[in-house]
């Protein structure tokens, strides 16, 4: 389970709280800004809260003894340098992580990719890199999944597998967090819902609950943000 604690930071986040649990997939939504990225830096111990915690299964992300087993996670795209291959991005992460080589050729049949292994990094689509980075967070097996904006980019039929993948990765008892501004693409898709507007929850639930007096998600977020970004 990944949880959230009171996380504050000065100036862009404030008393943040809210669970992803194993088995679901918890939407992580706001509009550009709204400090969602933030909050995922924190729990991947990748920048330190003023306050409150930030943990994976109880303990702090930095004091995980097999981080890549636990959470994969991809912020920022997939990462890579654009003038390696593919191939050559996850057999340096794999190799840094004690992974064995024959997992980067199964994650690249995973999400697609395996055609395109050997092509430079900059000539990837958009959603080609996407997909890169989705291979890289699979690369330990994990637990749990951290993914921010995951289906920018995507065209529809990869907007199609991401939606199925995160459905059967949650139903094999799984947890997957995912950060988006994008509400249609991923009301099919999740579980629970947070929504996170100027550094602050402003309702978190399950998808029914959050829609329960809403025509939609879309419109469920268009009132609880109104429309305002920071």
């Amino acid at each position: 389970m990944l949880t959230i604690d009171r996380v504050t930071k000065r100036h862009v986040l404030h008393d943040v709280s809210f669970e992803a649990r194993p088995g679901r997939v918890t939407g992580f939504l706001g509009p550009n800004g709204a400090g969602k990225s933030s909050t995922l830096r924190i729990l991947l111990g990748l920048d330190h809260p003023t306050s409150g915690k930030a943990l994976v299964d109880g303990v702090p992300f930095a004091r995980l003894r097999r981080p890549l087993a636990k959470v994969g996670a991809m912020l920022d795209g997939s990462g890579a340098h654009r003038s390696r291959t593919g191939r050559a991005h996850l057999n340096w992460i794999a190799a840094a992580g004690g992974i064995p080589r024959r997992r980067v050729d199964e994650v690249l049949a995973t999400v697609g990719l395996t055609d395109a292994a050997s092509k430079r990094v900059g000539r990837y689509s958009l959603g080609m890199g996407r997909r890169l980075g989705i291979a890289a967070a699979l690369l330990g097996d994990p637990e749990a999944l951290v993914l921010d904006e995951p289906v920018n980019g995507l065209d529809p039929e990869g907007i199609r597998w991401i939606r199925t993948f995160l459905r059967e990765y949650a139903a094999a008892g799984r947890t997957v967090l995912l950060s988006s501004h994008l509400m249609g693409e991923l009301s099919e898709t999740i579980d629970d819902v947070v929504i996170i507007n100027h550094g602050r929850v402003m309702a978190h639930g399950t998808l029914a609950e959050i829609t329960r007096t809403h025509r939609s998600l879309e419109d469920a977020f268009f009132a609880l943000t109104q429309g305002n970004t920071r």
